[in-house]
């Protein structure tokens, strides 16, 4: 639905020209809100928000935000850092501090121009959970000197940072915590399994498993995300989250390969190497908070959602992206 005048809002979205934030960037120029995408394009692509550059609601800042920039805004959706893997633990440091002063800013802004901001954080926060589905409630079980520590440790920090804000300045947030997310704009060397499977499926090479394939993971069509994070922000003030946003259906890594060699036709081999350091076993969220204080709950099933992202794979020419960091 598009925003009546009375209900425009000048909204920034760090990591904008990402795939969850080009997706959400998507989203609010369409409901006729004033766009702000912040990005410095270390994992992100300006083509993901091309097509909204001639818009008069939307305009694109190249910054990084460890950096503070001064705007007037009156809601931030903060979705700024690397999420796959090999990119964050490419430059660890970095990305500690993009979550950590990326945060700092973004609050700091929010106080000055009494915002609305949310902290996209992530199911990692949980670590290698000893409970199964995860719950809002469970702390988690985290190595804190781990390759992995950069990201889990620094969204765990920026979580703290919101809290705080709130509890001391009454700065009105919002915290979600986003599991394994897929779509259209994923990068494909992001390393993630649907990229990396869609990938090798479509070029024929091998499908790549780390260990057995016995570990599980749950997949959330981008589309159902969006609308739980702008659920979440609209939302009451008295439900700031923590809240998982998620698909609650759990499918093992290789149940994954085969659906994805399955739906492109493809004869790649599969083939298994060693499980990296601290991976999760097991990565499922329990959404009973989501579906009682947001009425939200995905749609989107994972062959559905496989063969629009496969689609897009086709669609684009593989030689337009380069791999960000050498570790995907």
């Amino acid at each position: 639905m598009k925003a009546g005048p009375a209900n425009i809002k000048r909204i920034l979205v760090t990591g904008g020209a990402g795939f969850l934030g080009s997706h959400l960037c998507d989203r609010l120029v369409a409901s006729g809100h004033d766009v702000i995408c912040v990005d410095n394009f270390f994992t992100s692509q300006k083509r993901n928000v091309a097509h909204l550059l001639g818009r008069p609601n939307f305009e694109l800042i190249r910054h990084d935000v460890t950096h503070q920039i001064y705007l007037e805004v009156d809601e931030v959706y903060n979705l700024a850092c690397p999420a796959a893997p090999g990119h964050y633990q490419y430059n660890p440091i970095k990305t500690m501090k993009t979550s950590v002063l990326g945060a700092i800013n973004v609050l700091g802004m929010a106080k000055r121009c009494r915002a609305k901001v949310l902290q996209a954080s992530t199911s990692e926060v949980y670590g290698d959970p000893e409970v199964h589905p995860q719950p809002e409630t469970y702390r988690g079980a985290v190595n804190p000197i781990g390759p992995r520590a950069c990201y889990d440790e620094g969204k765990r920090a920026a979580e703290t940072l919101f809290f705080d804000y709130h509890r001391q300045n009454r700065v009105n947030i919002r915290v979600a915590r986003i599991f394994n997310t897929y779509g259209p704009r994923m990068h494909p060397f992001d390393g993630r399994v649907v990229s990396n499977f869609i990938r090798q499926a479509l070029a024929g090479t091998d499908l790549t498993i780390f260990g057995d394939g016995s570990q599980t993971r749950s997949f959330c069509y981008v589309d159902d995300l969006i609308d739980g994070l702008m659920k979440l922000m609209d939302g009451p003030d008295e439900f700031i989250g923590p809240v998982n946003i998620g698909n609650p259906h759990e499918f093992t890594v290789l149940q994954l390969a085969e659906e994805v060699r399955r739906l492109t036709e493809s004869s790649s081999q599969i083939v298994h190497k060693p499980l990296p350091a601290d991976d999760p076993r097991q990565r499922c969220p329990d959404i009973t908070l989501a579906a009682a204080r947001l009425d939200w709950k995905p749609t989107v099933e994972l062959r559905q959602g496989l063969e629009r992202t496969i689609a897009w794979f086709r669609a684009i020419d593989i030689n337009d992206y380069r791999a960000p960091t050498p570790n995907y």
